[in-house]
């Protein structure tokens, strides 16, 4: 039965590898993908196929970086193979949930700082359990965890998010001064020495350091880079420069697309080299022990485990699978997309649809930056100020906000610089074979060139910043939570043994599978919601007619959301209310959306339709009034709920399905008349705006007799009148709403509207 667990137990972790590396490579893919995808350079398809090149190449690379599994962050030889075999086990199991929890948010993190961590928790605890058996002392646990490599690893990944953002800045600032926004007017001597600079960088950083490990430079190229490494460089730019001027001035070719799609296959590779140790370093470290210790006869609670120390060749077949494995997820995982679309929202040159909100923390760094800035600005001489100012003057191009999203994140000129250095500092680190967090790396360049080429400016500075520190507080919080999590898993099987192992592995597919299911759930929901359209008319005419479905789509789900309110009141069932709660708040928050793009339809229209604007403000405010009431009608029936106060009495209760009885029926003949286009039904509607009104009118006259005589409660009495009241707002509200539409409708006018690009 004994060695049959530990068969079971490598088996196990050969299935674990290949789901973290589809976990993990939904959250990486974020690393090389977001300057491609984000500048648009070149199509998604190319981008994929060239990523994948890369991910082949890089993964047979990644050898020699598979020592740090075995041997970086604890001691081997003071372990025994049952021992080594917990702390592999609760290392992958913790890394695999750790990695999709943050996918399911789409947040990047880091796989390099996951696996660090979790191998430190986890061999600290069997290291604890093994000292308080010899009742040593915590000063011990020196001997068994390898303190100076850990050290080093954890300073490098630290050290590299401030480098990595000051680099990424300085490198783009100076590109941005030299080249400008308008590249394409350049030179073509410009364009070439860029290329030439950054081919050169890659090519020397990424080919040779690289793909040293996997022997392809021996003998005279190796000994030559070695011994003259600035002729290598020279050689090297000179050559690249040459071509790409021929390149750009006879084939015509964009010499930044070239440099963009070779950094991606340079960074695919060099992220596959890099952070393949993350995916499948443990288990082959725990397929390479279970290999030594059954060929030694020892018993697994006394075989050393001194043979890891040792360099082993990773078989390439294995490599070779796992990098198959990697691009097979990077072509169909839908949470690599999400997790990609968060790096380029917050590397944006526009402000964009901002998906994080400023916090206190965000706000004093925009305010120090802003005097910092100011300061500087002191110093340097008028005239420079002024020539450096040029250089970042962005050419305006109106495009409609809702067609921004289409557009390019970012210029070629960023995504170069992101490619270039962000591989360069990686390739760096793996030729140290230090583990660094491409994650890491790759996001605060992108962050360091935002800052540099002016993207984050006062309208987007304080979303820009808190996302930035939410992501960062995440890696902080991925480091602790994985730290912790592989030592109490660690704990408990080596208390539990077998029963354990099994009772995890089966926790965590449950919650693997529960996750995959809500994920693909949220997104068929997110497809399936009506949610409301920007205006791109440009007259009333046209405004009307296309806001006729969000008007149609606002009353129904105020509808919904009213009626789901007085059903939750008369049930006092505070999990409906928290969620109808969350609908009246989030037809709020887009309804706001709209408002904020006031200032972009008001910018599109000509002389002959600015008549429009009076009517597109009047009619945000109106539904900013309607989602108002319903935000505050939610707020209150769920506070009362919540502070476990009365429920309403049964004639209130009355009353308020009558008022949602009647209400129901003008929502519905409004929502058929704005569905249909048939704007002469609204005529039937306000018909009944009277009668609607004398009825809430009459509900409030009727409690104030009841609070006189016969109430009680004054938490009941004070809910009655601000559902009765908000009511009557939001009946105006509609009224108002259905009213301008009426009177500004004329069915014999074309809507004018703008012409597609």
């Amino acid at each position: 039965m004994g060695e049959n667990i530990y068969i079971f137990m490598v088996v196990a972790l050969g299935i674990l590898a290949i789901t973290d590396l589809v976990v993990g490579v939904s959250n990486d893919a974020v690393n090389f993908l977001n300057s491609a995808i984000g500048s648009k350079a070149i199509s998604f398809r190319t981008i994929m196929i060239v990523a994948s090149v890369g991910i082949a190449f890089g993964a047979m690379s990644s050898s020699g970086m598979m020592e740090v599994a075995r041997k970086g962050i604890f001691n081997p030889g003071e372990f025994v193979f049952e021992e080594i075999m917990f702390i592999f086990m609760a290392v992958m199991i913790t890394d695999i949930l750790l990695l999709d929890f943050f996918n399911t948010l789409g947040m990047p993190t880091s796989t390099t700082v996951s696996i660090v961590f979790e191998l430190l928790g986890a061999s600290v605890a069997i290291s604890l359990i093994k000292i308080a058996d010899t009742q040593g002392g915590f000063s011990d646990l020196a001997t068994y965890i390898n303190t100076d490599k850990a050290a080093e690893i954890i300073f490098g990944i630290l050290l590299s998010v401030f480098i990595a953002f000051t680099i990424g800045a300085l490198v783009q600032f100076v590109s941005r001064a030299l080249i400008s926004f308008k590249f394409q007017n350049k030179s073509k001597w410009v364009e070439s020495i860029f290329g030439g600079l950054a081919i050169t960088a890659i090519v020397y950083f990424i080919l040779v350091k690289g793909l040293k490990s996997a022997a392809l430079f021996d003998g005279a190229i190796s000994e030559f880079v070695a011994t003259q490494p600035l002729a290598f460089l020279a050689g090297n730019f000179a050559f690249w420069t040459i071509l790409s001027f021929i390149v750009a001035s006879f084939l015509r070719w964009n010499i930044y697309r070239i440099v963009i799609g070779f950094g991606t296959f340079a960074l695919a590779m060099a992220f596959a080299g890099n952070d393949l140790v993350n995916f499948i370093g443990v288990p082959i470290a725990a397929l390479q022990s279970y290999q030594d210790w059954q060929a030694s006869g020892i018993t697994a609670t006394e075989f050393n485990m001194r043979g890891l120390a040792s360099a082993v060749q990773t078989p390439t077949m294995l490599l070779l699978l796992s990098g198959a494995v990697m691009v097979i997820t990077l072509w169909f995982s839908s949470k690599a997309k999400g997790v990609v679309k968060t790096s380029v929202d917050l590397a944006r040159q526009d402000e964009g649809d901002e998906r994080f909100q400023p916090n206190y923390l965000s706000r004093q760094i925009v305010k120090f930056s802003i005097v910092a800035f100011e300061n500087v600005s002191k110093i340097v001489p008028p005239s420079l100020q002024s020539k450096l100012d040029k250089q970042f003057v962005l050419p305006q191009t109106y495009v409609p906000k809702s067609k921004t999203q289409e557009l390019p994140a970012f210029d070629l000129v960023r995504a170069s610089v992101n490619l270039m250095v962000a591989s360069v500092l990686i390739s760096i680190a793996t030729s140290m074979k230090l583990p660094l967090s491409t994650t890491y790396v790759t996001f605060m360049v992108a962050m360091g060139t935002s800052l540099a080429d002016r993207a984050w400016g006062a309208e987007s500075a304080v979303y820009r910043v808190a996302g930035v520190l939410n992501v960062i507080g995440g890696w902080f919080f991925t480091a602790l939570s994985a730290f912790t999590a592989a030592a109490i898993i660690a704990y408990l099987l080596f208390i539990g043994k077998f029963v354990s192992l099994v009772i995890m592995l089966m926790l965590a597919a449950v919650i693997l599978l529960r996750n995959y299911i809500s994920h693909n759930k949220k997104t068929k929901e997110i497809k399936a919601e009506d949610s409301l359209r920007r205006a791109e008319s440009s007259s009333i005419q046209g405004v009307i007619e296309e806001s006729a479905t969000n008007i149609a789509n606002v009353v129904k789900r105020s509808n919904r959301i009213y009626s789901n309110c007085i059903r939750g009141l008369s049930k006092h069932d505070l999990d409906f209310l928290k969620k109808n709660k969350k609908q009246s708040n989030k037809l709020s928050s887009e309804i706001d959306g709209l408002r904020n793009d006031t200032f972009y339809f008001i910018k599109n229209l000509d002389e002959a339709h600015v008549g429009a604007s009076n009517f597109y403000i009047n009619v945000m405010d109106l539904l900013t009034d309607m989602s108002q009431s319903l935000e505050y009608i939610g707020k209150v029936s769920y506070n009362h709920v919540n502070n476990n106060h009365k429920k309403l009495k049964y004639n209130q209760i009355k009353e308020l399905k009558e008022i949602d009885n009647y209400l129901e029926k003008i929502f519905n003949s409004t929502e058929k008349a704005f569905v249909d286009r048939s704007f002469e039904q609204i005529g039937d509607v306000l018909q009944s705006k009277n009668e609607i009104n004398e009825m809430v009118s009459q509900k409030i006259n009727r409690q104030v007799s009841r609070t006189r005589t016969e109430e009680s409660s004054p938490k009941n009495t004070t809910l009655y009148f601000s559902l009765l009241l908000e009511s009557r707002d939001l009946i105006t509200s509609m009224m108002e709403l259905l009213e301008l539409y009426y009177a500004e409708h004329d069915s014999s006018v074309k809507p004018a509207t703008i012409p597609k690009k």
